[in-house]
């Protein structure tokens, strides 16, 4: 009686842990279709006037659409899988001080108003890249890595202490931020061509392992 008992919810909470990553799968596919060149470009040519404020309500979007995601996730919790105690207990400080450093270091290199969509309802211009100057920026920490807001990001999740739920909803958005950064990188491409394909074979994408290995070869 007690094996019956059990395995009905052992198999919700399966069925729980399916639907959390569906969840989070749409929401990301959503959310990265919908800054597309395909979705934009045809914005863009179909409202052009009203195509200035298209960022800020993508942005208010993703926040309030992103809502329901948490909450469900929220209601799947358990005991933790992964507590970053013991000889682990610096792990998560890490984690935090380098998301904290791509966060800061990003900061000074792109344009923080485009990126929320205030320059755009400013009227405006907005670039293919975040740089302020609108031509390819590799200096500063974009000479390090490609993306550091999303090394930031895929950092950041993984701080807490994590139960099934939250090592699922970290895999999919981990992998939700590599699919934006190679939509963001296709557009780049389109607007600089050869010289931003140099860029990519230079420069790592989240984590600077060809920065870290010229630097191990110039000391050899």
């Amino acid at each position: 009686m007690s094996g019956h008992s059990v395995y009905p919810q052992h198999y919700l909470r399966r069925m729980g842990y399916f639907y959390l990553v569906i969840l989070w799968s749409i929401w990301c596919g959503l959310h990265s279709m919908l800054i597309s060149l395909t979705v934009t470009d045809w914005l863009r040519k179909r409202f052009p006037d009203g195509f200035r404020f298209y960022r800020i309500a993508y942005n208010l979007f993703a926040l309030v659409t992103v809502v329901p995601v948490l909450r469900y996730a929220a209601s799947l919790r358990t005991d933790p899988v992964i507590v970053w105690g013991g000889p682990w207990r610096p792990v998560p400080v890490l984690l935090g001080l380098g998301a904290l450093f791509f966060f800061i270091a990003g900061s000074r290199r792109y344009d923080s108003l485009q990126f929320f969509g205030i320059r755009q309802l400013k009227g405006e211009n907005a670039r293919s890249g975040l740089a302020s100057d609108g031509r390819l920026d590799t200096g500063g920490i974009l000479s390090i890595v490609r993306h550091p807001w999303y090394s930031a990001g895929i950092l950041l999740v993984w701080i807490r202490p994590m139960d099934m739920a939250a090592i699922l909803s970290n895999l999919v958005i981990c992998g939700y931020f590599m699919i934006g950064a190679w939509l963001e990188e296709r557009k780049l491409r389109q607007r600089f061509g050869r010289q931003y394909v140099a860029y990519q074979q230079r420069v790592s994408m989240f984590f600077p392992f060809k920065w870290a290995r010229r630097k191990i070869l110039q000391k050899d």
